[in-house]
Formats: structure tokens, C-alpha cells, sequence
């Protein structure tokens, strides 16, 4: 199972952005951005389990989201949370997209995320 086709269609209906593929040694990798602005509000990304300490073979889909500093102590607390791949794990959050974590509450993360980046 994998959120990613639901975060698609979430971040098309509500903000008319389609993904951007900025790096052609990761094509799967997308990147949404703000139209006017181009700063990014989410990252996809399918990541090897054991590039984020997870136990397992294979890969998983995950997403990063800005958050507020003051937020991200008790969400990494969550299941299906961690701190940020790649990216200022300050300002920063990687989720799960592989049912662990409500998909209603990354919808909301992504909303945060997406005002944050504006």
C-alpha cells in the first residue's frame, strides 16, 4: 500500500500543482513547489527501508514536509514519522506513506507545510 497516488491527487485538487522531476538520476523522486515563489512544500521520494533505519528489504515511499520546529519533538514521537531524509531535520519531517501514518494527517501536514513554504 502507498499514499503516494492520494498525495497526488490531494495536492492537485487543492493546489492545482503537478509534480516536478528536477533530477534524472532519481526520476521517481518529485518535487511540488509553489507556482509564484518555486519554494517547495513536499518531497516524494521511494527510499531504501535501510537508508532509514527500517527494518526489511525493498524500498518505501515517503514524504517530506516542512513543519514548525516547535511541532516536529512530538510528531517524530508518531508512528511512521522521522526525522527529515536529506533535508534541515529542524524544519523538516519525513513521513511514511505506507499506511503507518493517517492519510487525513498528512493531508493536514501538507497544508501546514504548504502555508509555511508561501
Amino acid at each position: 500500500m502507498s499514499y503516494k497516488d492520494d498525495i497526488h491527487k490531494f495536492i492537485k485538487e487543492n493546489y492545482h500543482i503537478e509534480a516536478d522531476h528536477p533530477w534524472e538520476n532519481t526520476p521517481d523522486y518529485e518535487v511540488f513547489r509553489h507556482k509564484y515563489n518555486n519554494k517547495w512544500f513536499a518531497l516524494v521520494m521511494n527510499i531504501e527501508k535501510k537508508r532509514l533505519n527500517i527494518k526489511g528489504e525493498g524500498s518505501i515511499d515517503t514524504i517530506n514536509l516542512k513543519c514548525p520546529p516547535e511541532l516536529i519533538g512530538s510528531l517524530r514521537n508518531e508512528k511512521g514519522i522521522l526525522p527529515a531524509y536529506h533535508m534541515n531535520k529542524e524544519h523538516w519531517i519525513t513521513v511514511l506513506l505506507d499506511g503507518t501514518y493517517p492519510l487525513e494527517n498528512i493531508y493536514h501536514l501538507t497544508e501546514i507545510s504548504y502555508d509555511l513554504t508561501k
